[in-house]
């Protein structure tokens, strides 16, 4: 797809307008990238890896849960999002993967095996990873994943395969597909408003529908058991968490999500969405935390 600025893009990223922004920046290979290094300097690292639209402000209460219990955190916006750049390329999931690859050797992170949580999308991101650093990953938290939905031959999956169309949809109809979506993320209607204003606001930046819909022709969210099933042969200690009330990839999957990934641990957290770690941080990190304490005494031990 080409790129394009859509309507409603009015700001743009650079090294004076990042200096008025919350975080941290460094430059890596393929862009600048937003992230967050922060908690204990003692605790283990948790790295998380985010969903399709998501800026890492998304992980906040999470971070602040696993911090009250010892663990330190990297957070980072994936290309495309947050306050990362918007870059001319593929965005795709090995696009991503070397994201955090590079920014996790960058900030001499990986001396240690890190505790990897991928969410939604980024759960494929995560899963990517952890394939192409065995040895970098000591425990894989997988929450409400894509992926596990069969291919579909509808109409809007069709046009994404069109640069022509999916340029045109997304330059007029983008924002309001974008609103949608998000709105069917969360429960509560409420944290819904504050998570489409938080993911909204960051795509005033240029080129952030382009990112978007980029990714949605170039990474598959669907069909991809093949992965999970590579996943679960990896021998990582695997936390498999889902909301029973996940409207975006529906409770339906779990079953085979827990055959093909074969987690260590499992379970679903009641009253909630697709957005575990943003709308029951609280339950999320008391889940998080021993599997992750457990497997670093192990190593330790």
């Amino acid at each position: 797809m080409k790129y394009f600025v859509a309507s409603g893009e009015d700001l743009r990223l650079t090294a004076d307008s990042r200096q008025a922004l919350r975080g941290s920046f460094i430059e890596l290979s393929d862009g600048v990238t937003h992230y967050e290094l922060t908690g204990p300097e003692d605790g283990e690292v948790v790295v998380m890896a985010g969903g399709l639209t998501i800026p890492l402000f998304y992980w906040d209460g999470l971070v602040t849960e696993l911090h009250a219990r010892g663990l330190r955190t990297l957070t980072c916006s994936a290309y495309g999002r947050g306050y990362s750049d918007r870059v001319r390329a593929r965005y795709d999931e090995s696009l991503f993967a070397r994201q955090l690859s590079e920014l996790t050797d960058r900030l001499g992170l990986t001396v240690r095996p890190l505790h990897l949580v991928g969410t939604s999308m980024g759960a494929l991101v995560a899963m990517t990873y952890a394939a192409q650093h065995r040895s970098s990953v000591s425990t894989l938290t997988i929450v409400g994943p894509a992926g596990l939905a069969k291919p579909q031959l509808t109409s809007p999956h069709r046009l994404l395969r069109s640069d022509l169309l999916a340029g045109l949809v997304a330059r007029h109809r983008g924002r309001q597909i974008l609103r949608g979506h998000l709105g069917h993320n969360v429960r509560d209607p409420e944290l819904g408003a504050k998570l489409a204003e938080m993911v909204l606001d960051s795509f005033r930046f240029e080129g952030s529908l382009y990112a978007v819909f980029d990714t949605l022709q170039h990474l598959p969210v669907s069909g991809r058991d093949d992965l999970f099933r590579q996943t679960g042969t990896l021998g990582i200690p695997t936390l498999l968490l889902w909301g029973d009330e996940d409207n975006v990839t529906p409770l339906v999957h779990f079953d085979t999500a827990r055959a093909l990934l074969k987690p260590r641990h499992h379970h679903v957290i009641l009253e909630c969405g697709h957005m575990a770690p943003f709308e029951q941080p609280h339950n999320v990190a008391d889940r998080i935390a021993p599997f992750v304490t457990a497997q670093s005494e192990r190593l330790d031990s």
